[in-house]
């Protein structure tokens, strides 16, 4: 499964530029995909956020906002980091993340879960909290495609 292919919007520059903001502001890791491996590969428990471009998903922006603030539910507990947009695009489909903005949770460069989409503060809170006691698992692309490969 491929990225899609259209072009990102002028508003989609200004989502980094927020995003190094952030960076500066609270200490938020920024990369691309050539950065993404090694990021999500180091020790402990890490969440990436996956934005799209905010012309077509404009809860993009709102997630900017809450990440930092979830953050603070769980101080020191995770690391975070924010993927550029174009990356996000292609690397969704390595953890099945259907819907944009998701919060991709990994322990140790293995899968514990994802937040797609937007949520009510408390459910959030509740989703984002019980995160770090999920167990490492696969992530639900890898799942079907490790079962279709078994039924041939």
């Amino acid at each position: 499964m491929n990225a899609p292919d259209y072009p990102l919007s002028h508003t989609a520059a200004d989502l980094q530029a927020m995003m190094a903001h952030l960076t500066a502001r609270h200490g938020l890791a920024q990369f691309d995909a050539a950065g993404f491996d090694d990021f999500a590969a180091a020790a402990g428990d890490r969440v990436i956020l996956f934005a799209e471009d905010p012309v077509r998903v404009p809860e993009s922006w709102d997630a900017l906002v809450v990440l930092p603030e979830l953050l603070k539910l769980q101080p020191g507990r995770l690391a975070a980091g924010l993927l550029d947009v174009g990356s996000a695009r292609a690397l969704a489909p390595r953890y099945g993340i259907a819907r944009f903005p998701a919060l991709l949770f990994l322990r140790d460069g293995g899968y514990v879960g994802a937040i797609e989409g937007l949520r009510d503060w408390g459910d959030y809170a509740r989703e984002f909290a019980a995160m770090p006691a999920r167990p490492v698992g696969r992530a639900p692309l890898a799942l079907r495609a490790e079962s279709s490969a078994g039924c041939h």
